[in-house]
């Protein structure tokens, strides 16, 4: 039975549309919503080399997982972040089976397997939260699963805006361990940052921007997330 999964709206720079052309920018990004579409992934068997899942031991709630996206925004990421990665979530275990909280279009836990698969040639990186055997006990762990919960279903936010209505990848995680914890994994940064000089970004920055781009904006990338030095690697594939 073949497994529709939804393609991420990967991580690119855009703004409040306060420009001259408001109304062409928000039925753009509009469109761009509704342009998600599920893309068919062969299914997976277990006989089959192509995804190497982590072993039990090798991964536990609340780990990060991190792979570059196939979606067409991701090189525009890679660029202006100057990162391999473009994508992360959070392993999260349940009915001995493993998944990961993402945010995609909208917010869902899939299927480990799944989400390996979708990756570019299907590597990944999981990373876990130093000294977590104090950080994700069991009480840990509750707390995390119920601050996550409430960004279930949430949309995409495709405007990158630090706020809850709406929510991207690094957003969610980063929130989820600040909040539980009080951890924050990777500094903040703001637009003006990134490298916004390379042909790729800024077509994509005009796509979302129009003449406007919200240099002051806050955000965090998976890169940011990635290096920060709270984490230590557990497994690559």
């Amino acid at each position: 039975m073949k497994k529709t999964l939804i393609i991420l709206i990967v991580f690119i720079f855009s703004c409040n549309s306060n420009n001259n052309e408001p109304a062409k920018i928000d039925n753009e990004l509009k469109a761009e919503v509704e342009a998600i579409t599920p893309t068919e992934v062969a299914p997976i068997s277990p006989t089959v080399e192509a995804v190497k899942l982590p072993l039990k031991k090798e991964i536990q709630n609340g780990d990060l997982i991190f792979h570059t996206s196939t979606s067409g925004q991701s090189l525009a990421i890679q660029i202006a972040s100057n990162s391999k990665y473009s994508h992360v979530g959070m392993i999260y275990q349940d009915g001995g089976k493993d998944y990961v909280l993402e945010a995609v279009q909208p917010v869902k836990l899939t299927l480990l397997s799944e989400f390996i698969n979708r990756g570019e040639n299907k590597h990944y990186v999981v990373k876990r939260i130093k000294d977590s055997d104090a950080v994700l006990t069991s009480e840990g762990i509750a707390k995390m699963k119920m601050i996550g919960g409430k960004y279930l279903n949430k949309n995409y936010d495709l405007k990158f805006e630090w706020s809850d209505d709406k929510i991207y990848c690094s957003e969610l995680v980063w929130k989820i361990y600040d909040q539980a914890f009080g951890i924050k994994i990777g500094a903040l940064q703001q637009i003006k940052d990134f490298d916004l000089s390379d042909p790729v970004v800024k077509a994509k920055a005009k796509q979302r921007y129009g003449n406007n781009i919200p240099l002051e904006e806050l955000i965090i990338t998976p890169d940011r997330m990635f290096q920060s030095d709270k984490l230590v690697t557990v497994f690559e594939r």
